[in-house]
């Protein structure tokens, strides 16, 4: 058997984000077939909405980063990626695009059919009923932050399943 004191930091990250996305999966998968969907979806979201403040500043005392200094959109889209990549597999991230478009946009893009929360609902047959959870998440994250932010498109469901493209920007007002 390996030392744990063998395992790189990669592995370990993996290990660990790729055991809080099982949870989270479970946890939504067992509501679901509890409560129903609407709930589930609800829940969700309510949970994500209350874990933003604790987790944003988390990762703004690893980073070394102030709330102040992320009212630069060139920071601020540092912050999140750097941010994702500290709490989600590289197998994830690397089907995830963020980039500026502008003075006050962000754009995000999933690559055609490789969001992890698409490809879980889907194959649960579940795509049709599935609330984005991850775009509300960064959108959480950013309001946590003090930053008005309004996504286009609003995700009403899964954009995936909806159109094909999950692909949209952040907007963003000065407070």
């Amino acid at each position: 058997m390996r030392d744990p004191k063998d395992v790189s930091k990669d592995e370990l990250r993996d290990l660990l984000g790729k055991g809080w996305l099982t949870h989270d999966g479970a946890w939504f998968f067992s509501v679901a077939s509890e409560y129903g969907m609407e709930s589930a979806n609800a829940l969700n979201k309510a949970a994500i909405k209350a874990m933003a403040p604790f987790e944003t500043r988390r990762t703004m005392k690893v980073l070394e980063v102030s709330p102040e200094d992320l009212h630069d959109l060139g920071l601020l889209i540092d912050f999140v990626t750097a941010g994702l990549g500290l709490i989600m597999p590289d197998s994830v991230l690397n089907s995830l695009r963020i980039e500026r478009a502008g003075d006050n946009v962000f754009r995000w893009e999933w690559e055609p059919g490789r969001c992890f929360a698409y490809k879980s609902m889907k194959q649960l047959g579940r795509a049709d009923e599935y609330d984005c959870g991850v775009l509300y998440r960064i959108e959480c994250w950013i309001e946590a932050i003090g930053i008005p932010v309004e996504l286009r498109p609003k995700p009403e469901g899964c954009l995936m399943n909806e159109s094909g493209a999950c692909v949209g920007e952040f907007i963003f007002r000065k407070p």
